[in-house]
């Protein structure tokens, strides 16, 4: 019977990464609250793969102000000024909140939490765990989690939110098995994060795949500046086995320098007063255009070379770093690493209010699924920073709504699902032929450097691939070819976006257009992508 298949609740959380343990820690105060992972909690998100560090305010030398001022500007002024406020005027409370729940983060000789410098920042104010940062906050958050009393679905996908007319009512389910099922609630956050998985080389999980991004499309919510996507200037290429593997920022945060074929540190080329430190958009692309003009490395990327720090101070701060690399036969104590850009982060998303509500009733959402935050760049630290101020104050906004009274029917709601799934079990082409077409698609397309042209090509292949049924061979594959299906929906909202945007700006290159304005004084806004149309804002909405 449907009745089977249904749970009810206060909250729903979707994800169960830093920003989703967060969100359910605080909305499990007001009432009953589920946390729903595709995978296991705490285990499929990126935070835990994150090894950089927190941004945070702690020393009296550097202030809000400051730290405010550095994430617009590397946000290229994009950034919704009231979101950027409150992520670093709250982000050094949230950081207080993990240390008083036990997380074990490094300290100076008279116990002050000890912090790197990261690109684009005045001040050295990432906090870290060596180079595990990101696995020692999970592991705190799951722990809280556990002790919270919060019911964990886990091993388990939403494929679409549960809609009540207008109202966003909780979410459809499929589990490893193939069965759907339905959790309903008065209250549902998103916080399932990045999708950068549609491209061909990735730092992000498996689970990176922009399902949060096409759920809440679907479904009707506005999304903004979804063009903007962060290639890490450094990820892994050699040994092939490592190929977009990230290699932290910490690396040049501790001193490491960039070097071509030729030895050369060709960074003073590009921005000869950060050098290293520069703001990830701005070091990418130098190391594309060395690699592009033919300075680059033997196997297509250029060197990272901290040899000339102590040994002892490797092995000490970036001990992750030392073990990856000695797994595939490189010692980086005296062999520097060969690297190239690697799609990493998405800086657009939902569009949300300063407390996490969405366009759309009874969602909320937080962490990379959401736009706005970083603008046109994200900073070094600012992500895990983001998905505790915002985790919070999302929990909090879904925790405090009101309880509602459902009219959508559970039994057609079920029976469409189940049609779709049926189709899937019909279809023409095996996920991965779909997946390994879009990567290619964008990689060579939506990439660092774009062009009209190019992003045209990108949305033909979308077209034809979005034609195809993905085909399950059987009802295990059911989650796949979901995922499959959100991919490309989040490639043509990338590709429309940069479409839209006729301009270059922070993460967003067009080579094929010339203009005579800077981020400061842009007259482009936020695009927005929703159902209901496309636009792009007029700056001077800005505040």
């Amino acid at each position: 019977m449907p009745g089977d298949h249904v749970t009810d609740c206060h909250v729903l959380v979707i994800g169960s990464g830093g920003a989703g343990c967060r969100a359910a820690l605080e909305a499990s105060r007001y009432g009953e609250t589920v946390l729903l992972s595709r995978t296991l909690t705490g285990k499929g998100g990126c935070t835990i793969m994150a090894e950089g560090g927190y941004n945070a305010v702690l020393a009296e030398e550097d202030s809000t102000g400051l730290h405010f001022e550095d994430t617009v500007r590397g946000g290229a002024y994009l950034n919704d000024p009231a979101l950027a406020e409150v992520l670093v005027t709250e982000s050094p409370d949230r950081f207080r909140d993990l240390a008083a729940w036990g997380s074990v983060f490094d300290v100076e000789t008279d116990c002050v939490p000890a912090q790197r410098p990261f690109g684009g920042q005045r001040f050295s104010r990432t906090c870290y765990a060596g180079d595990r940062s990101g696995h020692e906050m999970i592991a705190t958050l799951t722990e809280q989690i556990r002790n919270a009393g919060i019911r964990q679905v886990q091993e388990t996908s939403a494929i679409d939110l549960l809609m009540d007319g207008r109202r966003v009512a909780g979410a459809i389910t499929l589990d490893g098995n193939g069965r759907l099922g339905i959790i309903t609630a008065d209250a549902t956050v998103l916080a399932t994060g990045g999708g950068t998985r549609c491209y061909d080389i990735s730092t992000n999980c498996a689970a990176g795949t922009g399902d949060g991004f096409a759920l809440g499309y679907r479904a009707g919510a506005a999304l903004i500046d979804m063009e903007m996507v962060q290639f890490h200037p450094t990820g892994a290429v050699y040994p092939p086995d490592s190929r977009g593997r990230l290699i932290t920022e910490a690396v040049r945060g501790e001193g490491g320098v960039l070097k071509n074929s030729l030895g050369e540190r060709f960074m003073e080329r590009y921005d000869p007063e950060r050098m290293e430190l520069s703001t990830r958009d701005v070091v990418s692309r130098s190391i594309a255009t060395e690699i592009l003009e033919g300075r680059g490395s033997e196997h297509g990327g250029v060197y990272l070379d901290v040899t000339h720090l102590p040994a002892a101070e490797i092995e000490r701060r970036l001990p992750i770093m030392l073990e990856q690399f000695l797994q595939f036969g490189v010692d980086i104590r005296v062999q520097p690493m060969e690297v190239a850009p690697t799609a990493h982060h998405l800086m657009g998303g939902l569009k949300i209010t300063p407390d996490a509500a969405t366009t759309l009733p009874g969602l909320y959402a937080c962490g990379e699924v959401t736009g706005g935050v970083h603008g046109a760049n994200r900073l070094g630290g600012n992500a895990l920073a983001d998905t505790q101020v915002f985790g919070k104050r999302a929990g909090e906004a879904a925790g405090k709504a009101p309880a509602i009274t459902l009219s959508v029917d559970i039994d057609a709601v079920l029976a469409t699902e189940a049609a779709r799934c049926d189709a899937y079990c019909r279809g023409t082409t095996p996920p991965h032929e779909i997946t390994r077409d879009l990567k290619r698609a964008m990689w060579d397309h939506a990439g660092i450097f774009r062009t009209k042209a190019g992003l045209l090509a990108a949305e033909a292949t979308v077209s034809r691939l979005q034609n195809l049924v993905p085909r399950a061979a059987n009802r295990r594959m059911l989650n796949e070819c979901c995922t499959v299906t959100n991919m490309l929906t989040v490639a043509r909202l990338i590709i429309h976006g940069a479409l839209l945007r006729e301009e270059s700006r922070g993460a967003h290159v067009r080579t094929d257009i010339t203009q005579d304005w800077t981020p400061e004084n842009s007259p482009f806004g936020h695009t927005v992508q929703s159902l209901f149309g496309t636009a792009i804002e007029d700056a001077r909405r800005k505040t």
